[in-house]
């Protein structure tokens, strides 16, 4: 074999050797093409087309659904990650879609002011959590539990359980618009997300500071980083990456909806999980959670087309948090024992 040929060779081994490590890494990958597989065949046989399933409408409409629920698996991955959990990231999505919209219509303020009062609001949510949970100990299941229905309450106090409507057109963009005529904005608005949290969460101080404190706290405390604080900002960008998803929601439904966000959490924690997030802490990334958000979704978008019905979607879903759980802490425990 000549010099060129030698190289060639070489050349493809990388490839080929770089594309196993991250399918390695990625393992959930081969779930979401077995899952494409199975759902089109499914669906061919019972709908008698391939198209609807596989359709570029229905995956980017696919994509558009899951891009709320990944923003919010984005934040649950520093939470997760930080060895904690937050339970009321569904209901910051559903004050933040009734505020945003309350905000512009009862009040007349700006879009753009409008949201940044979201952001802040939800920061401050996020600042409460992580104390609870950082300086006064309360566990966090607790903590956010009783967030969610502080919360919860607070929505119908400030609607009356009424809907806000009447929301302006200069908002439908964020929910409903397209880039390039095809890619919805909130596709965009998600994959930069991610971009940005595996930046974080790779390259940075604070992110090396969120997988020593989900690893071992004293370790991290014995290391010089501020365990409280880094605890706090996780919950607080759990929080603001949630009130994006509840900005986006507000301007899909072109409404604010006192009921949103109801269950979003338990999406999210199941996407981050499924995702390679161990519950324990210390573990995961972030590709692999949008990975997660995907699956979700397609088995989602899927068991609906086969018209199956949605309660028995909510338990099917909550089947696999559960058996995903108990993957995780079974390999835990099974290493440890190693």
């Amino acid at each position: 074999m000549n010099a060129t040929g030698s190289k060639t060779e070489k050349r493809r081994t990388n490839v080929f050797r770089v594309v196993k490590k991250f399918l390695d890494e990625y393992a959930i990958i081969y779930g979401i093409f077995a899952l494409i597989i199975i759902v089109a065949v499914v669906t061919r046989v019972m709908l008698g087309t391939f198209t609807i399933f596989l359709s570029v409408g229905n995956l980017m409409n696919v994509l558009r659904q899951v891009s709320m629920i990944a923003i919010m698996a984005a934040g649950m991955f520093f939470v997760i990650v930080s060895a904690g959990v937050d339970i009321s990231v569904g209901a910051t999505v559903g004050l933040i879609n009734v505020l945003f919209a309350g905000f512009i219509m009862w009040f007349g303020f700006p879009p753009i002011l409008s949201a940044l009062m979201c952001l802040v609001i939800a920061a401050a949510i996020g600042v409460v959590n992580g104390t609870l949970v950082a300086h006064f100990g309360i566990a966090p299941l607790i903590a956010t539990l009783g967030m969610q229905s502080v919360i919860r309450g607070l929505i119908f106090v400030i609607t009356s359980a009424y809907a806000v409507f009447g929301l302006p057109k200069s908002i439908n963009w964020l929910g409903n618009g397209y880039f390039l005529k095809y890619i919805p904005i909130p596709v965009i608005i998600m994959v930069a997300i991610f971009i940005l949290v595996y930046f974080v969460s790779v390259r940075t101080r604070f992110g090396r500071s969120v997988y020593a404190v989900g690893g071992n706290i004293d370790a991290a405390y014995l290391a010089g980083i501020n365990e409280k604080i880094v605890r706090i900002a996780c919950y607080v960008i759990a929080n603001v990456l949630a009130a994006i998803s509840g900005l986006i929601l507000t301007s899909r439904l072109a409404s604010g909806q006192p009921n949103s966000g109801t269950g979003w959490e338990f999406e999210a924690i199941i996407a981050t999980v499924i995702g390679g997030v161990s519950v324990v802490g210390g573990k995961g990334r972030a590709f692999g959670v949008l990975a997660g958000a995907l699956l979700l979704g397609l088995f989602t978008n899927g068991m609906t087309l086969m018209n199956i019905n949605s309660y028995y979607q909510q338990m099917i879903k909550g089947v696999i948090l559960i058996g995903a759980i108990g993957l995780d802490v079974y390999t835990v425990r099974r290493k440890a024992r190693v």
